[in-house]
């Protein structure tokens, strides 16, 4: 009964707690229902019973039960509560290892696809030319499982070099709470060629936070000679309520809003720029950073439109949390996703992998470790595509996002190692004569814990969390008498006033700290001070140097550890823990020893063999000192620019031209030919006497007469196409539109052909607009956005007795065809190339079919589909009630084999569009705001509540939605997502002032609806 005592205090504890609780007065309640909403309570029933949850054993569960029926009869009422509660913990601990398996079934069966994507993607590298089999014999590259950290063709950053060129940077992180503080990238004149950073983030006016929060812009630095828009900036972009903050999890549904306002920003101040040192080109990023998960979205979306390349830094990654909260089994998969949007999350990480150029982390172990859990990384993949990149051999349109270790900068300029001689302060510390109100004060609160101060100090600084495993240090420390003798130990462990306030695993650290300092009668050689502030840092590093001293991390894991590079600009050595970023560290600075944190001999002898042995002291002192510089703000941006310019020789080269509107000219300049001509024409006939004048009053026939018409009309024409604008630019414009109409209604009969619906919506729609005198009648343009071929859309709007001629443009294939009627449908040939990048055409047609065929299917479920043709688009048609796999699970397939591509179900789950990675309806509406100079808050679109997979996208953003109620009886969005994915409020915010719905379809209803919106 001794294994399970335990078990019985906890229970005898929860009862003890609930009978004290119902023992307090009502009023006493009513106070503390006003406390809970200050601060958060310790609740000792919910602690016991997590405890014993999490802890128990079956066995000893029932032997309390037993010992529960045995003592019935003489506490009946209480042991009846003890059983029942037994049965309850007992459930719900069955529930939680239940949970368990459930997740780690998902988690084997995923491993599995992803190696099964590995074996197919190795065996279609398989086939290697003859040249790379003879120049592969000497070197095995791609079986290295070091990743180099600089290509060899990579240059590194020349301030000198570069000094002429004027680059603009932006960086994207979302939160919002962003403040100014010196921005090192582009600040001086030492990154030479950086002329500009905008660092884009949420507005946010909350009348609960600082008002700085809400400014625009906030200029960071500038240099003293810079002219014109040179700097940093914090530009900060309205998006989602405006009057609170929104926590990172609930951001999702507005990030479609933030990426068009950053568009709109970025392209202004390209053509701003442009204007001052690019001789009136625009003068567009050098480079998007997307930082956390969401910054990396917007980035990816942005570098879609305007085809500059994009870099991702992931901090703390969604699949790595998600799989550890799985572990800990206290949450069930919903949960987590319902309280942490974490498949939002991971998808937004998913996606900025297949955008990104270059992922940049801190360490080796995030990339092999972390990034590795993702379907778009496979670090085995992404080295063999490398190599086969740089011998000129195909990758057979696989792509894998590079991964590059940039670690984080320090600024090092206040920083002052303690000399190796000259200790005159320590020895007025340790001795009763000196001045001592001259040194830190925190010096004098560390020394007091020693009996004997003169002895080196091992300084270990950290959370007081579990898994910073100090309770290993300390028992190396006690159970190894010569370490004793030979050093004292000092533990930084956070701030506290009284432990049991603190949070429970916090308590837990410290309690044990105290326990084993007790145990082995530690006193008078371990400081742990209560209290040391933020600015006291350094001058702790600074005494443990003085002492000849050594730093330790012996954290279990480590993702970066700055501590140690702290540590190490002091010129203190260090012993640290070998999972995570310290090896990186480490072998850089070369100023320390790394250990196994479970291995508390290695801690032991490591300690002992820098803490014994000066000369190695003083090596790695030197070490440390020598090469601290790699961290320094300077070197992160130089290596930071060298892989960005090498990441820019891949990425296509194509840029978008900016067309500037044209504004509305009078009738007596931009007719003024043909307005004279008709007038004279007209007067002719009161006359035969002027029947053969001319404009300029000369005589002539009627030939020559009727030829000057026209060469009036054409110079009127080329005078408009040529003002305002190069003639590239103008050739992309429709006219003078102010506003585009967007028609996006997926009207599908059960058959997957379009129904009358879609005749009639166009109809009225165009009716509406005409009609509506705020849109401004003819300055408005008319887009049509579809899933179906040209010809199919041709023959639609035939039959609904509309001219092509009457829209400024057709978006087919869900987004991957751009037509202009007005120039006789010739498709957008810079929008094709566009989107091409990372297309891999005709290596992929052939494998869609295996994969978009779930279990249970037979071979005709899915075939390529007949009809038209196209180079960026692969359709598939489906049979009707076939066994297809999600649009969700299909991408993860394709990701794990290194394909990057945009799925969209499409005429009523009928047909399957595989599409460029940059192609979509959405981003086809963003080109054309670019070309055309139109803004996209002056474009209304018109959509159904539901539609192809797609139709979502179209909902969201800072453009007019007009969503059509009852126009739609058949969608595809039962092809959309699995049930345990993100949810559509995830996606399309609720409540949004861009959204308004119209009862039909009606012209009254769409004009109603329009002037709702308008006025909104």
């Amino acid at each position: 009964m001794a294994r399970n005592e335990w078990i019985n205090g906890y229970l005898e504890a929860i009862l003890d707690v609930g009978s004290g609780s119902r023992k307090k007065n009502e009023g006493m309640v009513k106070i503390q229902e006003n406390k809970v909403k200050e601060e958060k309570l310790f609740s000792p029933t919910k602690y016991f019973v997590e405890e014993v949850v999490n802890g128990f054993d079956e066995t000893d569960l029932h032997r309390t039960w037993i010992k529960v029926i045995a003592t019935r009869n003489s506490s009946r009422d209480r042991s009846n509560r003890m059983e029942n509660m037994c049965w309850r913990i007992w459930h719900l601990a069955r529930k939680k290892k239940q949970i368990a398996w459930d997740d780690a079934q998902r988690l084997a069966k995923r491993r599995i696809e992803r190696e099964q994507g590995r074996h197919d993607a190795a065996e279609d590298l398989s086939e290697l030319s003859e040249g790379e089999k003879e120049k592969d014999k000497p070197e095995h590259s791609f079986k290295d499982p070091v990743i180099t950290r600089i290509n060899s063709d990579m240059k590194m950053w020349s301030d000198h070099d570069n000094k002429s060129r004027h680059l603009y940077i932006v960086l994207i992180s979302m939160h919002g709470l962003v403040r100014g503080e010196n921005m090192e990238l582009g600040r001086d004149s030492d990154t030479g060629g950086v002329y500009r950073v905008d660092l884009l983030t949420r507005q946010i006016t909350s009348p609960d936070l600082d008002c700085s929060y809400g400014e625009p812009i906030e200029m960071l630095s500038c240099p003293q000679d810079a002219s014109g828009s040179c700097g940093a900036y914090i530009i900060r972009l309205p998006c989602g309520p405006r009057d609170n903050y929104i926590p990172k999890e609930s951001l999702w549904p507005h990030i479609p809003e933030f990426v068009d306002g950053a568009l709109s920003h970025i392209v202004n101040m390209a053509t701003v720029l442009g204007d001052q040192v690019n001789a009136g080109k625009p003068t567009w990023p050098y480079v998007i950073h997307g930082h956390y998960a969401d910054g990396g979205e917007v980035a990816a979306q942005l570098s879609a439109v305007l085809n500059v390349p994009m870099v991702l830094t992931g901090h703390s990654l969604g699949r790595n949390k998600f799989e550890q909260l799985l572990k800990q089994g206290r949450l069930s998969r919903h949960d987590i996703n319902s309280t942490y949007n974490i498949m939002r999350r991971i998808e937004a990480e998913e996606f900025g992998l297949d955008g990104a150029e270059m992922v940049v982390t801190s360490t080796r172990q995030e990339i092999e470790d972390q990034w590795g859990l993702y379907d778009g990384f496979d670090p085995k993949l992404e080295r063999k595509l490398r190599v086969r990149r740089r011998r000129g051999v195909s990758c057979l349109g696989r792509y894998m996002t590079r991964m590059v270790v940039i670690p984080p900068g320090m600024d090092f300029t206040n920083v002052t190692p303690a000399p190796e001689e000259g200790d005159a302060d320590l020895k007025s510390l340790i001795g009763n004569s000196g001045n001592k109100t001259q040194l830190p004060p925190i010096w004098s609160e560390i020394m007091r814990f020693f009996t004997n101060p003169h002895k080196p100090i091992i300084l270990a600084l950290s959370r007081p969390d579990p898994k910073k495993n100090v309770t290993t240090l300390l028992k190396a420390y006690g159970e190894n008498r010569a370490l004793r003798e030979l050093a004292n130990l000092t533990l930084i462990l956070g701030n506290r006033d009284d432990i049991e306030d603190m949070s429970n695993s916090s308590s837990v650290v410290l309690t044990t700290v105290l326990k084993l300092i007790d145990r082995y009668d530690l006193y008078g050689q371990v400081a742990y001070p209560k209290h040391h502030k933020q600015s006291q840092v350094p001058d702790i590093y600074r005494l443990a140097a003085k002492t000849k001293g050594v730093f330790i991390n012996p954290a279990l894991v480590e993702p970066f550890g700055l501590t140690l590079i702290e540590a190490a600009a002091y010129g203190l050595p260090v012993v640290a823990t070998r999972n995570g970023g310290p090896v990186d560290i480490i072998k850089t600075l070369n100023n320390g020893l790394l250990v196994d944190p479970h291995d508390q001999k290695a801690i032991e002898e490591a300690l002992l063999k820098l803490v014994g042995d000066k000369n190695l002291w003083l090596e790695c002192r030197k070490n440390a000192l020598k090469n601290i510089h790699r961290y320094s703000w300077t070197e992160h941006c130089r290596n930071y620019l060298s892989h960005v310019e090498h990441c820019r020789n891949r990425h296509p080269t194509t840029r978008l031209e900016i067309s500037v509107p044209i504004p509305e000219e009078p009738m007596s300049d931009s007719l003024r030919d043909v307005e004279d001509l008709s007038l004279r024409f007209s007067v002719e006939a009161s006359g035969d006497f002027k029947s053969n004048l001319n404009i300029n009053g000369e005589i002539v026939d009627p030939a020559t007469r009727q030829k000057e018409l026209v060469d009036a009309i054409t110079r009127s024409k080329s005078r408009l196409a040529s003002s305002k604008g190069n003639a590239a630019a103008s050739s992309y414009s429709p006219g003078r539109r102010q506003r585009l109409f967007v028609i996006a209604s997926d009207c599908y009969d059960s058959n997957g052909n379009h129904s009358e619906t879609f005749n009639q919506i166009i109809t009225n729609a165009i009716k509406a607009a005409n009609l509506n005198s705020s849109l401004g009648g003819g300055r408005t343009g008319f887009v049509l956005l579809t899933g179906s071929t040209l010809r199919e859309t041709t023959e639609a709007l035939k039959r609904s007795q509309m001219n092509v001629e009457d829209f400024d443009a057709l978006v087919c294939r869900s987004g991957s065809e751009l037509y202009y009627p007005w120039r006789d449908l010739v498709a957008d040939a810079d929008y094709e190339s566009h989107i091409e990048y990372r297309w891999p055409g005709e290596n992929v047609r052939s494998i869609i079919t295996r994969l978009a065929r779930a279990e249970g299917a037979v071979e005709d479920d899915v075939e390529e589909y007949t009809g038209e043709t196209s180079t960026r688009c692969h359709s598939y048609t489906l049979k009707q009630e076939a066994k297809i796999r999600r649009i969700d699970d299909l991408q993860q397939r394709l990701r794990m084999r290194g394909f990057r591509c945009n799925l969209i179900f499409t005429r009523a789950a009928s047909r399957l569009n595989v599409v460029p990675l940059y192609a979509s309806r959405v981003q086809a509406l963003r080109h054309l705001s670019v070309r055309w100079g139109i803004e996209l808050s002056k474009m209304f679109v018109i959509t159904g509540e539901k539609g192809d997979t797609d139709n979502e996208q179209l909902l969201a953003g800072i453009h007019k939605t007009l969503i059509l109620k009852g126009c739609v009886e058949y969608g595809s969005e039962r092809l959309l997502r699995s049930e345990d994915s993100f949810k559509r409020e995830d996606v399309v915010p609720q409540d949004s002032p861009y959204i308004a719905f119209s009862e039909g379809y009606q012209v009254h209803h769409i004009s109603a609806a329009l002037e709702v919106i308008r006025m909104k």
